[in-house]
């Protein structure tokens, strides 16, 4: 694995977008726009670490770019080079001032980032979760892309780029993250978090190639052991009655919502709309909780089809799950695909505005029991 004082990209894997964008470089076709997207488990932090070291890189060698030893590689990675600015649209929010709205505060923050270089031949203008922002707040950010400064470049960063403008996606130059092969994973793992082998190998099993989730893990072992108990409490409701489902249902949404709201877990992006923010906090941590178990109880349940088409060895959560294995040999495979078609559509809608307590319900409702699945 590559150390800081290597050349080229450090972070796992994403070896098409780390192609394009220094082979681009080295050509210097780079775009003035860029927009980094995947899901939020790939984690796009480590790609835009080495992207922001590639284009403040100081070396006159565009071929050893990022050098990995440069001041200017050193404070991209670190966020502090002078001619970095970092913006999003929770920043926004945050930095309003009086009656200011959110749009207002994009608009002014747009235009001060809109100033002359210090130190580099550019000065870079990265926005994280730009998907996020209003449709307001990007229109004030679309005009600045269409009046770029020669002397400036926008780094967008988004999960979902279909909630971003049109006329956004068609002016930035995409960079596609996505999972990485479980060896190089693991790899990584060992060297920059400092895993043993073993361990390495689980995380890098349990979170599929998502370099971000795999991270998280791998620095909150008390979050993948939570992770587990969920998944075997879901488990062990396949031969539930819905009392005890519902009763579970409320206890596993609380407990996650607890979870949440001391910080143990990122809660989920909502928008960035005017009333963003404003909903009752209950609400948002009863949401934030649901939407935590139902991602574990996605992922429970492909392992179920997973080994219920006989293909155990693929299960994620198979050599740390008691009980998975034996559960699954008692569905069919297609009982087990329909369940993650309706926890999926329970998911989008928690989401959206469904309220989750109820969602929930009807999660436990399409769960399978193990005497009617055939």
């Amino acid at each position: 694995m590559p150390t800081r004082t290597t050349p080229g990209f450090t972070g796992p894997g994403q070896s098409t977008a780390r192609s394009l964008a220094s082979g681009a470089a080295q050509r210097g076709r780079l775009g003035r726009s860029l927009l980094v997207h995947g899901p939020r488990e790939a984690g796009a932090g480590a790609f835009v670490d080495d992207l922001l070291a590639l284009l403040l890189c100081e070396d006159p060698d565009l071929r050893l770019r990022p050098c990995n030893g440069c001041r200017g590689c050193r404070d991209a990675r670190a966020r502090v080079h002078p001619d970095l600015v970092v913006g999003s649209p929770a920043i926004w929010r945050e930095s309003r001032t009086g009656g200011e709205s959110i749009v207002a505060a994009a608009r002014r923050w747009l235009m001060e980032a809109s100033g002359a270089p210090v130190v580099a031949d550019r000065r870079i203008v990265l926005i994280e979760d730009a998907d996020a922002a209003s449709e307001q707040a990007q229109n004030a950010l679309l005009k600045a892309l269409e009046e770029p400064n020669p002397r400036q470049m926008f780094v967008l960063t988004a999960t979902d780029p279909g909630r971003l403008l049109p006329t956004i996606r068609s002016r930035c130059q995409a960079l596609r993250l996505g999972p990485v092969p479980r060896e190089e994973l693991v790899g990584w793992l060992m060297d920059s978090e400092h895993l043993p082998a073993d361990q390495a190998q689980m995380v890098a099993v349990i979170s599929r190639g998502m370099a971000g989730a795999a991270q998280a893990y791998a620095r909150n072992p008390e979050s993948l052991a939570w992770r587990r108990r969920v998944q075997g409490e879901l488990l062990a409701l396949l031969g539930g009655g819905r009392a005890a489902r519902f009763a579970a249902a409320r206890e596993l949404v609380a407990d996650a919502a607890a979870r949440a709201d001391a910080g143990n877990e990122p809660l989920p992006a909502r928008g960035d709309d005017e009333t963003a923010g404003r909903a009752a906090p209950a609400t948002a941590q009863q949401r934030a909780g649901a939407l935590l178990v139902l991602d574990a109880w996605i992922d429970l349940a492909r392992d179920l089809v997973v080994v219920a088409a006989g293909r155990s060895p693929l299960a994620s959560a198979g050599e740390v799950l008691d009980g998975l294995e034996a559960a699954g040999r008692r569905l069919s495979a297609a009982t087990a695909a329909r369940s993650v078609r309706a926890l999926e559509r329970v998911r989008e809608g928690v989401a959206g505005n469904a309220a989750p307590r109820l969602a929930m319900s009807v999660a436990m409702l399409a769960w399978p029991t193990i005497e009617d699945a055939w």
